[in-house]
């Protein structure tokens, strides 16, 4: 529900736009001043609630309906993952930026597990947060320190950063065709796609991931994607 500052925003005229509205979920208070403080003057952004743990969070969430969840990865009293995902889809005009202490693609890909829209480190919000939130309000992703028009953008450069040769004994049974196709998966191809690329009927291609969903026991096409680049199964792409 939009507060009655937003309904009078919305009725100065044609043209003008509501402010992207912000929850900044973090335990320590000096985060917290920290980043209101570098939001405070930015045009087209309001900071409207603030919490200091999970409980906090998602109470405020759901009361405050924000666009923009900032929400520190560690953050005391949080719910598991699977009660976080029900948090995202629960609220689906909030999306969520997930904020930590460092850098690494471990964390990346939890934050695309718990289907966040962003991940920033804490020590570049000086340069990227306000960039990180005009992107993902406006429909894309934010992965470190660059903007990506897509999962499938951000899963390629996820996987661009992985050891180009795997090790052997971690392909979880899966033939070299099945690893090829799971290759294709992480670049965002459709069954047509690899159909074509491999020769092959789309039938043969649906076999195929029926085969590796059942040795890797994921069951969608992103978290295929995800256990792929986590477990080194992929090699980079050009």
């Amino acid at each position: 529900m939009r507060t009655a500052k937003h309904e009078h925003t919305a009725t100065l005229g044609r043209g003008t736009t509501l402010p992207i509205r912000i929850l900044l979920a973090d335990q320590h208070p000096v985060i917290r001043i920290g980043v209101e403080n570098m939001l405070q003057d930015a045009e087209g952004i309001e900071v409207v609630g603030e919490a200091g743990d999970g409980d906090e969070t998602i109470t405020k969430t759901h009361a405050l309906h924000p666009d923009i969840l900032l929400l520190d990865l560690n953050i005391p009293k949080m719910p598991d993952e699977e009660a976080m995902r029900a948090l995202v889809s629960r609220s689906p005009e909030t999306r969520l930026i997930l904020l930590t202490s460092t850098a690494s693609n471990e964390e990346a890909l939890a934050a695309l597990q718990l289907e966040a829209r962003g991940i920033l480190a804490k020590d570049a919000l000086t340069d990227h947060l306000i960039p990180a939130i005009r992107v993902v309000s406006s429909g894309h992703y934010w992965i470190w320190h660059r903007r990506a028009t897509s999962l499938v953008d951000t899963l390629r450069t996820l996987a661009q950063s992985i050891p180009a040769a795997p090790p052997q004994n971690k392909s979880y049974g899966l033939t070299p065709r099945e690893l090829e196709v799971v290759g294709c998966i992480v670049a965002g191809c459709s069954n047509r796609d690899i159909a074509q690329q491999f020769q092959l009927s789309e039938e043969t291609v649906k076999r195929h991931l029926s085969n590796i969903f059942e040795k890797t026991g994921v069951s969608t096409r992103l978290e295929l994607a995800l256990f792929a680049i986590e477990r080194q199964l992929v090699a980079p792409r050009s």
